[in-house]
């Protein structure tokens, strides 16, 4: 793969994932900014309510998407850290 030792391209992959779950996130805080906890609503305001629902609609919908990033990035963690450790078993330390 291009020289990359195995470390190093789980801890790119790793990267990779990490950035894109935190612009998840970020996307996802700025829709929830507009979520209201309660709503006292007269029939008039029918339009707010609608606009609540899409809220909610879409931060459910990217909740899956965000659980699925969360749990590659905390794998690829894992697994970059038991890789090290691996690899400083296996090397063989040159005395100075």
């Amino acid at each position: 793969m291009f020289g990359l030792s195995p470390l190093n391209a789980v801890l790119i992959l790793w990267g990779v994932v990490t950035g894109i779950l935190a612009v998840l996130l970020i996307y996802r805080s700025t829709i929830a900014m507009k979520e209201d906890d309660q709503l006292f609503l007269d029939a008039a305001q029918v339009n707010m309510e609608r606009e609540q629902m899409e809220v909610q609609s879409r931060l459910r919908r990217l909740s899956p998407y965000t659980t699925v990033l969360a749990a590659a990035s905390g794998l690829l963690l894992a697994t970059s850290a038991g890789l090290w450790i691996y690899d400083q078993i296996v090397r063989p330390t040159i005395p100075q």
